[in-house]
């Protein structure tokens, strides 16, 4: 099949040999994100304006303090928090509610409006929104390839697998995407690739274990040597720098 834009950015992960092409795109995307966050665009107000809404995820601020842009991270943080003293105030002027019943009584008091706020802050990102807009439209491409091209389903069922919340995204997304009498097919291949890979990273990490063992310090480390990282990707889908 002809590659298109859209589809390059997939098959580039799935080519790259990486333990997860999924986390790879997600990488990505994320570095994109923060760049993105970064550059100009906090510059202008109605981007601005969003950022003073729904503020950042601890991940992701680290991420911009990293990104060396430090006037420009002050500025962002200088308006969000005046935001949030603004809206604080308004809310901690209303008190608070006292709880009813007894000690032993289960209350269903609602969370003061101090608290609601403060969690709706910590649950929501600017940077995770960005990636969310665009995190599903590359999940629907790898199935799109998978019915249209018979070079890509060679390519999926010969990558090294996936972490274990992206094997869920495509199990799961595979029953909308994928038509039933195709699905079977698709379901053997993701089983088959994903157990194939945690099963040799976990020989790799339980050699690098073996490693250690004084009886063993002449033997070769064969693929063990980077274990940790590529069992990390497998067990919670985060790429770590070596």
């Amino acid at each position: 099949m002809k590659e298109q834009l859209y589809t390059i950015p997939v098959n580039d992960a799935f080519d790259a040999g990486c333990e997860c092409p999924m986390c790879k795109i997600y990488a990505d995307l994320e570095k994109d994100a923060v760049d993105y966050t970064m550059g100009s665009s906090y510059m202008q107000e109605d981007i601005r304006g969003e950022m003073n809404k729904v503020g950042f995820c601890r991940r992701h601020i680290a991420q911009m303090y990293i990104n060396q842009n430090r006037l420009g991270l002050a500025l962002m943080l200088d308006t969000h928090q005046q935001k949030v003293i603004k809206d604080m105030k308004k809310l901690a002027a209303k008190g608070y509610t006292k709880k009813s019943g007894g000690v032993f009584k289960k209350s269903d008091t609602p969370a003061a409006p101090v608290v609601s706020y403060a969690r709706q802050m910590e649950a929501s990102c600017f940077v995770c929104d960005r990636i969310e807009l665009s995190y599903p439209r590359y999940v629907d491409t790898i199935f799109y390839l998978w019915k249209n091209d018979a070079e890509f389903r060679e390519k999926f069922r010969s990558c090294k697998g996936f972490c274990i919340s992206h094997y869920a995204d495509l199990y799961e997304g595979s029953e909308s995407k994928i038509p039933d009498k195709e699905r079977a097919e698709f379901i053997d291949a993701l089983n088959d690739v994903y157990m194939r890979g945690l099963e040799r990273v976990h020989d790799d990490v339980s050699w690098f274990i073996e490693k250690y063992d004084y009886r063993n310090k002449d033997k070769p480390w064969k693929e063990s040597k980077d274990a940790l990282p590529r069992g990390i990707i497998k067990s919670v889908g985060t790429i770590v720098e070596e």
